[in-house]
């Protein structure tokens, strides 16, 4: 293969942000991996290949070939395994779609948006400083405030949550791991139409 050509099969790079480690399962920090456990459920394909700081599996998603990546550096170093794969494969990142929690949408419900800030999560900094910016879609998935302004924000992001929280939490969690697959057949903004009304 000469060099410079793009490595053959990956399309897109599909991010799915959270913390490795049994103390981190199923918070609301970590619901993208839940996300990215149900994508891989649907497609029948394993996430273990240990690649760029991640596990990782590439896959047809949509029509389009991808890599599935769970970064394993832990949320605010999320970017170094972002920025190492959309290299090796000459993504720019329009092509890097992440999956995140975002404690400023009530639980369960979807936003998915072409391109916007960090909103001060730690894993979507990271990855927009080892991009070169902001302009990356994401796919947030609401896990809900804090109760009150005095609870530890770190110590709520960090808890599973309880209740109808949960039950909203686990239906959005299906919404988006179906969701992705129409966000690379159909296109960013034919989809945020369907996502975004839930």
């Amino acid at each position: 293969m000469l060099f410079g050509r793009k490595p053959a099969g990956v399309e897109w790079l599909l991010v799915f942000l959270g913390n490795p480690g049994e103390q981190y399962e199923h918070t609301r920090h970590n619901v993208a991996w839940d996300v990215a456990d149900e994508l891989a459920e649907d497609l029948n394909v394993p996430i273990q290949r240990l690649k760029f700081h991640a596990l990782t599996h590439v896959c047809s998603v949509g029509g389009h070939g991808a890599m599935l990546m769970k970064p394993i550096t832990y949320m605010n170093l999320s970017g170094q395994a972002v920025g190492e794969a959309a290299r090796f494969y000459h993504l720019p990142p329009q092509r890097v779609l992440v999956v995140c929690d975002d404690v400023a949408l009530p639980p369960g419900k979807l936003r998915l948006r072409a391109q916007g800030s960090a909103g001060g999560h730690n894993g979507l900094k990271s990855v927009a400083q080892h991009l070169g910016g902001e302009n990356y879609p994401r796919l947030r998935v609401g896990v809900g405030g804090k109760p009150h302004p005095d609870y530890d924000l770190a110590d709520w992001v960090l808890a599973r949550p309880q209740g109808e929280d949960a039950k909203a939490i686990q239906a959005a969690v299906k919404r988006a791991a179906q969701a992705i697959p129409l966000i690379l057949e159909r296109g960013l903004e034919r989809a945020q139409e369907q996502v975004n009304r839930g």
